[in-house]
């Protein structure tokens, strides 16, 4: 009996074969109209009298960034083509490929994305004169559960697939990157799972890690953030330094089940010899995912003691103001 699970053949990327509209794109849509909502939810919980139009236009100054930030590091760090992006740089926002088929922006970053949404909100902010932190926060209070969708386009692509497992779970997917049935390891895999060749390559089953990412940087971070900590923070801006500290985290372990990026494998190697493919996870060698998620940590964790500092700071001198005003009083 098979050990495995195949990639669903009833799932398929176009909506309505033969149409240019893709199912990866509208999970983007409920994704940003899911956050949007939610967004929107906390900005009423405040009571501010708040305009709708300065609502709407702070979140999609966020989001337009977020689409440009997402698809440059997406063509300049993580593609293949990446010289033909640099010398020709119209392409990274061209959504036909060299055949003039319709391919929408297919390839994103998150960390892009992250770097690009916070430019649109710090521009807007300093524009319109408003609280960076506060509205940041409420944006993360309800950024994770948008970003499970995305992750669910990605697995309807069939793309982002994982490392080799033999674990029962583990999924053949029809865009794997096929493998020499004459590696020893592939034999092995071959062995546990019950898979057979027809020919000199194989597609053995993966992680599904784009459900991992789903499930851990989606669901369980949004229930995080939305349940426990944004009604618990000590001060603004605190939920925008502990998310780049979750999210890095979770996204970090995660990146050991992932394939690295075609092209780029490991950035760090401790242990060298082994492969992008193999069953055992090679602890000491990074991806890029991960150095950068390694870079995320340290910025939250910058942001928690920047902002704490700043408000103890401000807290105190409060407070010595409202002694030197009991002070006068009493003197009267």
């Amino acid at each position: 009996m098979p050990l495995f699970l195949t990639f669903p053949d009833w799932i398929k990327p176009e909506i309505i074969p033969g149409l240019p509209v893709r199912w990866y794109g509208l999970m983007y849509v409920i994704a940003f109209a899911i956050t949007y909502w939610l967004f929107t939810v906390q900005v009423k919980k405040s009571g501010q009298a708040i305009s709708k139009d300065t609502i709407s236009n702070f979140f999609f100054s966020g989001l337009a960034g977020m689409l440009v930030g997402a698809r440059i590091f997406a063509t300049l760090i993580y593609s293949d083509n990446r010289l033909e992006y640099l010398t020709q740089p119209w392409l990274i926002f061209w959504p036909f490929d060299h055949t003039g088929q319709f391919t929408g922006f297919a390839g994103m970053s998150f960390h892009g994305g992250l770097v690009g949404v916070l430019l649109g909100f710090i521009l807007y902010s300093r524009a319109k004169k408003l609280d960076l932190l506060q509205w940041g926060d409420w944006v993360v209070a309800a950024f994770p559960l948008g970003y499970t969708f995305g992750r669910l386009g990605n697995f309807i692509n069939g793309e982002l697939w994982g490392r080799v497992t033999t674990a029962p779970w583990g999924m053949v997917f029809p865009t794997g990157e096929p493998l020499p049935v004459s590696e020893p390891w592939v034999q092995d895999a071959m062995h546990q799972t019950g898979i057979t060749a027809t020919g000199a390559l194989v597609n053995l089953p993966r992680h599904p890690s784009q459900l991992y990412e789903a499930l851990g940087e989606g669901v369980l971070l949004w229930l995080l953030f939305w349940f426990v900590v944004k009604d618990r923070k000590p001060f603004q801006g605190f939920l925008m330094g502990a998310y780049l500290i979750a999210y890095g985290v979770v996204r970090f372990v995660i990146e050991y089940f992932r394939n690295p990026d075609k092209g780029l494998d490991f950035i760090i190697v401790f242990q060298p010899g082994t492969t992008t493919s193999q069953l055992q996870v090679p602890l000491f060698n990074f991806s890029m995912g991960q150095i950068l998620c390694f870079l995320m940590i340290i910025a939250g964790a910058l942001t928690l003691w920047g902002m704490s500092a700043y408000h103890k700071r401000e807290g105190l001198l409060a407070a010595a103001v409202e002694m030197k005003k009991k002070g006068k009083r009493s003197r009267k």
